[in-house]
């Protein structure tokens, strides 16, 4: 095939398939490991959740002083000690907690931080500092750093479009939105030549470069799309996106497929207007999907050797505002959820609701700090090297 002809086929294959939004995977070789080990799943609760309304100080009068309206009524909060506890619709996470299962950690923040939903997501998923712009993420660099010979999907995005967390400099996450995405790439025709008759190296390198990505893709495709139909989960989760998302992350765990990293998301927690049913509504699929999943993990043996980590990317102010809502704040609450946690429950105090940066919560801990836990005690990297600093041990995992 002439190079005029490959560049033409390859933008036109590209645009059908949306092959950019698939795979952003480049030098990582083809090494599969049926023994995984420990697994990471990242939960992203986009749009900025309201962690006040989320974990409830129900005894603090200033919390029910700054939210006449919007505050959690004392009879109503699950309570999970004596000052905190869940918002209603996180009933189903409570024997989660009380199980010694689930860490709360309370004022996750950053220095200066900001209040803009791009820039603090992308701060947030790319580890920065608030002034530093990077352009790849914090699990990316992972696998620049430490993934060498790893799978093309060793990190796997179930979204439609791959997050920058997952963006490396060399090496990338792959999407799977669904298998039917899966299959579009396997039964095209031009992938299928370049996979079964690309044997020669091209002298032009972004030539060379296109094959490769194309034909990790082809295989990749291929093995996913194997993998999910291994196993069927027998058990029932809601009919949601959210909730289909963690089932097709439980089923290719359940099927040892090679990946070490999941990452999710759940939109919609931007509550300036009308907060109070929108977000119960939202944390009641967040509750009922992951207590599911969880329930999933436990019955085929993979929750503990799985860290489930869910944040946000900036919390909400203290006060309610004149819409019955609230409006973009700092620091917030983050959880993390497995069987082998070192410490569970509330791992710091509630938020000084007495001591605010003018109206937003201070932070306490970095959310750096919990990457660099997780980095270092979970997925046995280097978190220094990928963070740039070196953050002191928290003890959870």
């Amino acid at each position: 095939m002439k190079r005029r002809d490959f560049i033409k086929n390859a933008t036109l294959a590209s645009s059908a398939m949306m092959v950019p939004n698939f795979l952003r995977a480049s030098g990582i070789g083809n090494v599969y490991s049926d023994n995984i080990g420990k697994k990471l799943v990242v939960i992203q609760l986009s749009g900025g959740n309201d962690g006040l309304n989320t974990i409830v100080p129900f005894e603090d009068d200033l919390y029910y002083n700054a939210r006449p309206k919007l505050g959690i009524a004392k009879n109503k909060v699950i309570k999970l000690n004596n000052y905190l506890g869940f918002n209603p619709s996180m009933k189903p996470l409570e024997s989660i907690f009380k199980n010694g299962e689930m860490s709360v950690i309370n004022s996750v923040g950053y220095p200066n931080p900001n209040r803009s939903h791009f820039r603090s997501m992308d701060i947030w998923e790319t580890g920065s500092e608030s002034h530093e712009y990077l352009n790849t993420g914090w699990l990316g660099r992972f696998l620049d750093h430490e993934c060498n010979g790893c799978a093309p999907y060793y990190a796997l995005d179930v979204n439609d479009d791959l997050n920058i967390a997952l963006k490396g400099q060399n090496k990338n996450g792959f999407v799977m939105g669904d298998t039917r995405q899966l299959q579009n790439i396997i039964n095209n025709n031009f992938l299928k030549q370049l996979t079964q008759g690309h044997h020669e190296e091209h002298e032009h390198e972004n030539v060379e470069y296109l094959y490769k990505t194309m034909i990790d893709t082809q295989s990749s495709a291929n093995y996913l799309f194997e993998k999910s139909k291994v196993h069927q989960s027998k058990i029932n989760y809601p009919r949601n996106k959210f909730g289909k998302d963690l089932k097709q992350i439980s089923e290719l765990m359940t099927a040892k497929a090679d990946i070490k990293i999941y990452y999710a998301s759940l939109g919609g927690f931007d509550t300036h207007v009308g907060q109070k049913g929108r977000q119960d509504n939202l944390l009641k699929i967040y509750a009922e999907s992951m207590d599911v999943f969880i329930r999933d993990l436990k019955n085929n043996k993979l929750f503990d050797d799985t860290l489930i980590m869910t944040f946000s990317e900036f919390g909400r102010r203290v006060k309610q505002n004149a819409s019955n809502g609230t409006d973009h704040g700092t620091a917030n609450n983050l959880f993390l959820v497995g069987g082998k946690l070192k410490k569970s429950g509330f791992y710091n105090k509630a938020p000084n609701l007495s001591d605010l940066d003018n109206g937003d919560l201070k932070y306490k801990i970095d959310f750096r700090q919990i990457y660099s836990e997780v980095i270092n005690q979970w997925l046995d990297g280097n978190a220094e090297s990928i963070l740039g600093q070196k953050f002191g041990k928290l003890g959870i995992v």
